[in-house]
């Protein structure tokens, strides 16, 4: 045997991907964690944010989280005062959440961690570099099309 064991598997593509990957999420946990948040919390308060007031039901499909852990999330949010659920004024079958001003703060902070969880994450890279790995990142992943 030549190589190294597992060399010709780390040396794929897939393999560096999902172990920088797991690398960031981990940055990312950690500093998200020190604001006392979670990912999915971050990822659900951005996107009330952006989209507020919502439907419960078009906030998860718009993050990609099933209905059941969706309501796990908003439940947490909503008793430490970060989130309103309230009957939604076009369909008052429905829940439109919104972010509360505690909401909004948490949230500032937690995008400031990520930022610099990223910024620890990609140190290796010249700015330029960071720049053009963000650019093939996005063609690879599909999200251009």
């Amino acid at each position: 045997m030549s190589e190294a064991p597992l060399a010709a598997i780390r040396s794929l593509p897939s393999w560096l991907l999902g172990r920088a990957a797991a690398r960031g999420r981990s940055l990312v946990a950690d500093a998200l964690a020190v604001e006392g948040a979670k990912m999915w919390s971050h990822v659900v308060l951005s996107a009330v944010r952006d989209l507020a007031p919502v439907a419960q039901a078009d906030l998860g499909r718009a993050v990609g989280l099933d209905p059941k852990d969706l309501v796990g999330v908003l439940n947490d949010l909503q008793s430490a005062g970060l989130v309103l659920r309230e009957p939604d004024p076009n369909d008052r079958r429905k829940n439109a959440v919104s972010l509360t001003a505690s909401g909004e703060r948490l949230l500032e902070r937690c995008e400031k961690a990520a930022r610099e969880a990223n910024d620890a994450l990609l140190a290796p890279l010249t700015p330029a570099e960071r720049g053009q790995f963000t650019a093939l990142l996005v063609r690879i992943s599909g999200r251009d099309r």
